[in-house]
C-alpha cells in the first residue's frame, strides 16, 4: 500500500485515467460494431453514415493516446475498402 501522499494521489490519479480510457475505447468499439452491423447489412449508404459518424470518435480515441494513430488509420482504411466493395443499392 502507498505510504506516501504522492503515491496515493498518484493511484487516485491512475484509477480516473483508467476509467476515463476504458469508457474512451468502450465507445470507440461501439462505433465501429454499428459500422460492420451496416455492413454485414449490406446498406452502403447506411455503413458510409456509420463510418462518418464511428471516424471522429475514433480519431478522438488517438488523439486522447487510449489507442496508437496507426491502429485507427489502419481501421478506418479497412472499413472504408469493406463499404467500398458493397454493391450499390
Amino acid at each position: 500500500m502507498a505510504n506516501t501522499a504522492s503515491a496515493r494521489k498518484r493511484i487516485r490519479q491512475t484509477a480516473t485515467r483508467t476509467a476515463r480510457n476504458q469508457a474512451r475505447k468502450s465507445r470507440m468499439r461501439t462505433f465501429v460494431k454499428k459500422v460492420e452491423s451496416a455492413i454485414a447489412s449490406g446498406d452502403k449508404s447506411a455503413a458510409a453514415e456509420a463510418l462518418r459518424a464511428a471516424q471522429p470518435e475514433m480519431q478522438r480515441a488517438s488523439g486522447k493516446g487510449v489507442v496508437h494513430a496507426n491502429t485507427v488509420a489502419r481501421k478506418l482504411s479497412r472499413l472504408s475498402a469493406r463499404i467500398k466493395a458493397l454493391p450499390v443499392t
